[in-house]
């Protein structure tokens, strides 16, 4: 299994992610996104928080917590990546705002296109060597048929099939999941998932990272003043990344070969990973912690 990941990592990071997009857009419609029109101040705030907020926490993060250089670039790459497409059920799980946490996925996922490699270049230029080439227009062209163009699929297969939408968004996600099985299962029988050579600190300080995501977003949203439902969503807009690009991404740009070991690129898998592992507790958290305080919340007559 080891050797057949080598060899074809980067296409069971397309595979992976190009069935989850289907997935999604196959439950997804023009209408999901009124409410970009309808709730300017709560979209416009929770976008920007994605692509300017999040990616300022990482820098700074990254400058004063004295990251290695492959953890430093795995936060740079969850920081430059859009929200995940799992985003909107924690949100509704969490009794959040949904069509708001929607049109967040979906703006930040379209803008990702301009976006991702610009803010990955500028964050992690000096970890890079002198003579590493940036694969940027390969970045852009993953975004676009591997995430963008499943989506438009399955909104096309929602819109002229609904009958078979349902199955085929199930079906999609399933084997988006076994995808994920495949990619761990594949970096650990190939020695890329070594926890002690990524060591204790290093897993510590990426769970760091999550939760200071949690807590910016959180105060980010209570200053301008967002309802408690819309915070909630962006919330959980920031904290759940597409980790499924980020993988896709890292094998782009650190592209495992047979017979070789890449050190820094095996650190930005595990940071990738470890940070999609995270991600889920701590959403898991919020979703109890919400409808705790929904349950007990006083009724009005």
């Amino acid at each position: 299994m080891g050797d057949i990941y080598i060899r074809y990592e980067y296409w069971f990071a397309v595979f992976q992610l190009a069935t989850a997009m289907l997935g999604m857009g196959a439950t997804l419609s023009l209408r999901d996104f009124k409410d970009v029109l309808r709730e300017p101040r709560a979209v416009t705030s929770g976008t920007l928080i994605q692509l300017v907020l999040v990616p300022l926490v990482a820098l700074t993060f990254i400058h004063f917590a004295g990251l290695s250089t492959g953890v430093a670039i795995g936060v740079a790459l969850i920081a430059a990546i859009p929200g995940g497409t799992t985003s909107n059920i924690f949100t509704y799980m969490a009794r959040g705002n949904v069509p708001l946490s929607i049109s967040i996925t979906g703006l930040t996922t379209l803008a990702c296109l301009v976006t991702t490699p610009l803010i990955l270049g500028f964050m992690i230029a000096e970890y890079l060597p002198a003579d590493f080439a940036m694969p940027t227009q390969q970045i852009i062209s993953d975004i676009a048929f591997t995430l963008l163009l499943p989506l438009v699929i399955g909104m096309l297969i929602l819109s002229h099939l609904r009958k078979h939408a349902t199955s085929i968004s199930k079906w999609s996600i399933r084997a988006s999941l076994l995808g994920i099985v495949m990619i761990v299962v594949g970096s650990a029988s190939a020695g890329r998932l070594d926890i002690d050579a990524f060591g204790g600190g290093n897993i510590l300080l990426v769970c760091t990272f999550v939760i200071l995501l949690a807590l910016t977003s959180g105060l980010a949203s209570k200053l301008i003043g967002l309802s408690k439902d819309d915070n909630t969503a962006v919330g959980m807009e920031v904290i759940v990344r597409n980790v499924n690009l980020g993988v896709l991404i890292k094998a782009s740009m650190f592209p495992a070969i047979a017979g070789t070991t890449d050190p820094v690129g095996d650190m930005v898998l595990f940071t990738v990973l470890l940070y999609g592992a995270l991600q889920l507790l701590i959403a898991a958290a919020v979703i109890t912690m919400k409808r705790r305080g929904s349950s007990t919340s006083p009724v009005m007559n």
